[in-house]
């Protein structure tokens, strides 16, 4: 049972896999930036558009409200038979 078995052992090429703990966090590091990067890009891509678009729906509302107020609800639809 204490036999050794050079083809059983670790090689120099498998003790080799894991990078040293300095290149480990480099690479942690990279990805972290990476992943930061890509959520800067998700979502809204033109804020100026997006406010102008709230901005043209707040217009809209007043003026729903004001022409509420004054009783002028807008041209009615009447049923034609014809």
């Amino acid at each position: 049972m204490g036999a050794c078995f050079s083809c059983c052992g670790n090689s120099a090429e498998e003790t080799n896999l894991m990078p040293s703990p300095e290149e480990r966090r480099s690479q942690q590091l990279e990805a972290a930036e990476r992943r930061r990067q890509e959520n800067e890009s998700r979502g809204v891509k033109n804020l100026d558009k997006v406010r102008r678009q709230q901005q043209r729906a707040l217009d809209m509302e007043r003026r729903e409200e004001v022409a509420a107020r004054q009783g002028d609800n807008g041209p009615t639809l009447r049923w034609q038979a014809g």
